[in-house]
């Protein structure tokens, strides 16, 4: 939350901009005095705007309401530098949504680890008609992870990362399996 900070001075005082009549007023002077207190947070704020908007520089509260601005896939459970990443990358993931590429840049900003998707679509290139189609009669998608403590919660949120972010077209799966532990030396 944004607040006062005591001893904030204003980067602009009340004071200097009184006619010189009140200069010497000792009531005009407090009570200008106390006008600085109130703004000289809202003046900070406005003096540091740029940096709210900047996801390295901006508080964390308030990264968490800019991932909400810009549709990044959080759900605000994740540790700080994966959420600040997330609202980073947010603009360029609505580029490549719906793709293969954007759905694994998705899942790995979400969970720290590379999904395996498999798909059942295909593409290709044949000078004469009527060639065969590519991919599978029946389209699906297969959406993986390998977690070192998965949860049902890994599960759940994964299925609703891969509903936001798969081909609107695309009935699909997830699983999400323990990965494996290398034996400690």
């Amino acid at each position: 939350m944004r607040g006062s900070i005591d001893g904030l001075g204003s980067s602009t005082p009340i004071s200097t901009m009184l006619p010189a009549v009140f200069a010497e007023d000792d009531l005009a002077q407090r009570f200008v005095g106390g006008l600085d207190d109130v703004l000289a947070p809202i003046l900070n704020v406005l003096d540091c705007v740029d940096a709210y908007f900047d996801p390295a520089l901006t508080p964390v509260d308030f990264a968490q309401w800019l991932s909400t601005w810009v549709g990044a896939e959080t759900d605000g459970t994740e540790p700080e530098p994966r959420l600040r990443a997330a609202v980073a990358a947010a603009a360029r993931l609505h580029r490549v949504r719906g793709t293969r590429r954007g759905l694994s840049e998705a899942v790995q900003l979400a969970f720290g680890t590379e999904p395996e998707i498999s798909e059942s679509g295909g593409a290709t290139w044949n000078a004469r008609p009527l060639g065969p189609v590519p991919g599978k009669p029946r389209p699906h998608l297969h959406v993986s992870i390998a977690l070192p403590d998965p949860t049902p919660a890994d599960t759940h949120r994964l299925d609703a990362l891969v509903a936001a972010a798969r081909p609107a077209h695309m009935p699909y799966t997830v699983t999400v399996t323990a990965a494996e532990r290398t034996p400690e030396r």
